[in-house]
């Protein structure tokens, strides 16, 4: 402890005494101008540690440079000499001085008061460079070889990487050996900041020396490699390494592993983990901790959260909150918010704080679904638990908020952003940009911009794209161009990024000769043209027919070894259609299969938009059902082609069929219970119709009927109300969505307004809207006015279907009035409408329910009789029913006879559990699926 403060005092010291001037260096400039006397007389008392004495000369004749650089020389040897000769120093030591006494210093073996020496020169700054003074100093000491070594390291752990690499290449000219530490610091920094290549280089020419790499540098390489994509060759490395007998640890295993799992292959990072043990070597935390991030980025969460068991099984290994916040990380990226709150709660059973990660991780999840109210509750959480929110938790919230389009609430959050301390960056800007930009409020935008500006906060790439974009999407073309010759003016704006942005909206609105030209102007700015620019003139030629031009563009891109993509043949696809070249469509799928490229969905609606363009539904509908058996999902715009292409076949039913089945899939993109954002979908809607009223109308029914499939029946009302306001003509369609919608959600007094609606503007409304009626009634209890409604269909001159009765039955089941149930079935027969599988099991539930089990038996056995199937629900609404009667029995016959149909799930241990019955939910479900179809 005494040692390390003596050399604290003295670095303390030298700090003080840093002088950079340029003195003479050679031995005879410094003999002449010293006093050979006066230089014999110092140096004997620093020699003889007679240190007071020393002072006492100097107080009487001044300490020159010449004179400092003499006698340091003339005590070379004496390193408390040396150090104290600097301490008489009343003025800054030049950096010769410096270089003579890190000699000094070093050739002692005071290597940690010279580390702290040279560090204290390289965190001064000095503009001069050290090593070649230390150069000088070596020549004429003819020692010591380590002082290099010791800047070298101290160059790597400065970060100062070009100076650390011309120390590392000089040093060998002077015959000096670099030492492996000092190898290990500067490949590490390499590899940190990410000059790979450099890396490699160099640990080339530390082999080329002899050096044997040690298990740090095996491990900095692994990790170099890695980095660059090169896994299969740093797993080569490794084993090399293990060949020549130089020890591998577990830092680079774990490399190799992140290499892995960022290219994909989590399972064969999985392999190595299972290796580790027979290596000797035994996994902590941290190489589970992998797994789970390699897991949760290929989207396989279940067998994320299988590593999390294992390590949690594991009595060697203690879990902590990394590997808790990859996971909950992994949930929110895929916006599964229940997951991630899940686990978060088992972390805190586990009895471990929640920190600032994942609640950042959280809140970033929330942000990015528009769930701000549930991210309001958790900035309330973090108040009352004492953690403080840090800018990135303050970015993250602008951009929640942004996105939602509370742009008061974004500057709210960036008002208490800086108050707390945060400076905001141009990531801050740069969001609050695109929120402006997204709201389509592109004035404020451009004052922002200004302001941005003004404060010194220098915009990006980003910064200049966001803007443009939002200008261009604005139609706002003229105002675009003007800001983008500013931007050059400014000096911004000569990047891949922002010019593919204007070349984008140039090609957007056909002016391809001002896209071509400014595309002609990158090689001039040295700015590299990639793959997305050559893409963008092709697709902007395409739309416009000119496939010469467009093919010639291909071929120059190829040339520079730029391979065609997917989006590439889609937009040839496009094109083809709008020259009335589609006779050489195929040909384009065959050379894109030749290439290994699969369609895509944009592939799908490219080429289901042309065919239905050309009137060729059978090809439209061929691709519809074969891009849905390869799992690829239909979006808007391929719903709209199809469905205006039927109606304008004048095939209505057939158009609201596939209308139903497109609902299915989930069309309207990142859409769920409580994210849809409105002005976003309009946007996409309006894009996709190209200005066609009949597309857009089917696509707005389609919102409408995805918001009242979610349960959002408010916001489909007002959507509707909003729409009809700016001159949207409601269908049946559309109406009888709504009244689904509100019945099933128990607003039947709203659904008959609609209902009046719909015959006030002269729409009939059919079996389906009246079914949706009944079915709100029966729902709502209020059974015999849906009995009311069933017995006025007649004189309104519609028939009731299967859908009807099973409601109505339904209705009288849950009642227990079962009598009338059986009524309603005997007039359903007499009818000629026979009773379906649902029938016979909403009525077997209500016997059930009441305990008629021998009643439910027999009415089994007549379903069975007259060839209908009993499905799953139906025996297990029976087990149901016995499992209350205690007979185990007839649940062991029951059983036997799923088995011999082939109903019991794949699961099924042979146990009987208690459920909650979900006859009802699914009756409701097939139901309400049906009344649709018939639309």
């Amino acid at each position: 402890m005494l040692n390390r403060c003596h050399i604290l005092r003295h670095v303390s010291l030298l700090r003080r005494h840093i002088h950079f001037s340029s003195l003479p260096h050679s031995d005879g400039e410094v003999g002449a101008a010293t006093d050979p006397t006066l230089l014999g007389r110092l140096s004997r008392l620093l020699l003889l540690h007679r240190f007071p004495a020393a002072a006492r000369l100097l107080s009487t004749s001044p300490l020159t440079h010449a004179l400092l650089h003499a006698a340091l020389r003339r005590v070379r040897l004496d390193p408390d000499a040396a150090l104290h000769l600097f301490r008489l120093a009343p003025y800054r030591p030049s950096l010769l001085a410096h270089a003579q006494l890190i000699h000094i210093l070093a050739h002692a073996r005071r290597f940690p008061a010279a580390r702290a020496l040279v560090a204290s020169l390289l965190s001064a700054r000095s503009i001069e460079p050290l090593f070649p003074h230390l150069a000088e100093v070596y020549r004429d000491f003819s020692f010591s070889a380590s002082s290099f070594d010791l800047l070298l390291r101290a160059h790597a752990d400065a970060g100062q990487l070009k100076d650390a690499l011309h120390v590392f290449d000089e040093m060998v000219k002077f015959g000096c050996r670099r030492t492996l530490r000092s190898c290990n610091r500067l490949l590490n920094e390499l590899v940190r900041v990410g000059d790979v290549g450099t890396a490699v280089s160099v640990f080339e020419q530390i082999r080329c020396t002899g050096t044997l790499p040690d298990e740090f540098t095996v491990a900095i390489m692994a990790k170099a490699y890695c980095r660059d994509g090169r896994v299969a060759q740093a797993a080569d490395f490794v084993k090399e390494m293990e060949g020549i007998g130089v020890e591998v640890n577990l830092v680079a295993y774990h490399a190799l592993m992140d290499g892995y799992c960022g290219v994909g292959q989590t399972e064969v990072a999985g392999r190595l983990l299972l290796s580790l043990k027979g290596k000797g070597l035994s996994p902590n935390v941290v190489t589970y901790t992998l797994l789970v991030k390699g897991y949760c980025k290929e989207g396989k969460m279940e067998e994320a959260e299988r590593v999390v068991r294992e390590i949690k099984e594991n009595e060697k290994i203690v879990i902590d909150e990394v590997a808790y916040g990859a996971l909950i990380n992994g949930y929110c990226q895929r916006g599964e918010m229940d997951n991630a709150n899940r686990i978060r709660a088992e972390m805190v059973d586990a009895g471990l704080q929640v920190n600032l990660f994942v609640y950042n991780t959280i809140i970033n999840g929330y942000c990015k679904l528009g769930r701000m109210v549930e991210v309001e509750k958790l900035l309330q959480e973090m108040e009352d638990r004492g953690v403080s929110l840090d800018k990135y938790s303050y970015n993250t919230l602008v951009d929640g908020y942004c996105r939602k389009g509370s742009m008061s609430k974004a500057f709210e959050t960036c008002d208490t952003m800086v108050k707390n301390g945060f400076t905001g960056t141009t990531l801050t800007y740069n969001t609050l940009l695109n929120g402006f930009c997204l709201c389509g409020a592109i004035n404020d935008a451009l004052k922002l911009w200004f302001l941005m500006l003004k404060r010194g906060v220098v915009p990006n790439e980003i910064s200049c794209s966001t803007l443009l974009d939002g200008f261009f999407k604005a139609g706002k073309t003229e105002q675009a161009l003007n800001l983008w010759k500013e931007t050059l003016a400014r000096g911004l704006g000569r990047n891949v990024i922002t010019v593919n942005t204007v070349i984008n909206g140039l090609c957007k609105i056909k002016r391809l000769a001002e896209a071509e030209e400014l595309f002609g102007r990158m090689k001039e700015w040295k700015c590299p043209s990639v793959s997305l620019t050559y893409r963008t003139l092709i697709d902007g030629y395409c739309k416009v027919g000119d496939l010469g031009r467009a093919t010639q563009i291909r071929i120059d891109m190829e040339h520079l070894g730029l391979a065609p993509s997917v989006e590439m043949f889609n937009s040839f696809i496009t094109g083809l259609f709008v020259a009335n070249q589609s006779d050489k469509v195929n040909a384009i799928l065959v050379e894109m299969g030749a290439k290994g490229l699969s369609p895509n969905t944009v592939t799908y609606g490219a080429l289901i938009a042309g065919w239905c363009k050309e009137g060729n539904l059978q090809d439209a509908c061929s691709l519809y059902f074969e891009m849905v058996e390869k799992g690829l999902t239909p979006n808007l715009f391929i719903c709209s082609a199809l469905v205006s292409c039927f109606y304008r076949e004048g095939k209505v039913d057939e158009a609201n069929l596939v209308m139903q089945k497109l609902i299915y899939t989930d069309m309207i993109p990142n859409c769920s219970a409580s994210t849809l954002d409105i002005s976003k979908v309009a946007h996409a809607i309006e894009s996709a119709a190209g200005g066609n009223h009949q597309s857009a109308k089917i696509m707005w029914n389609i919102v409408i009927f995805g918001l009242c499939k979610f349960g959002r029946v408010g916001d489909a009302r007002n959507l509707f109300e909003d729409l009809k306001a700016k001159g949207f003509v409601p269908d049946n369609y559309t109406y009888s969505t709504l009244i689904h919608g509100c019945s099933a959600s128990g607003f039947v007094d709203i659904a008959f307004g609609l209902r009046d609606a719909m015959l006030g503007v002269g729409l009939t409304p059919n079996i389906v809207t009246y079914n949706s009626l009944i079915y709100g009634l029966c729902k709502s209890g209020n059974v015999s006015r849906a009995v009311n409604l069933f017995n006025k269909l007649q004189s309104k001159g519609i028939s009731a279907n299967a859908i009807t009765y099973n409601t109505l039955i339904d209705g009288h089941c849950k009642d227990g009035n079962t009598t009338e149930a059986f009524k309603l079935k005997q007039k359903m027969i007499e009818q000629g409408i026979q009773p379906t599988v649902f029938t016979y099991s909403i009525l077997i539930h209500g016997l059930c329910t009441q305990g008629y089990m021998e009643e439910a038996i027999k009415l089994l056995d007549q379903m069975i009789e007259n060839n209908i199937d009993p499905n799953y629900i139906t025996y297990w609404t029976l087990i149901q029913g016995y499992v209350r009667c205690g007979n185990m029995k007839e649940i062991s016959k029951l059983y036997n006879e799923m088995h011999i149909r082939g109903l019991l799930p794949a699961n099924w241990t042979g146990h009987v559990k208690q459920a909650d019955p979900i006859v009802n939910n699914q009756n409701v479900d097939i139901c309400c699926l049906k009344t649709y179809r018939q639309c």
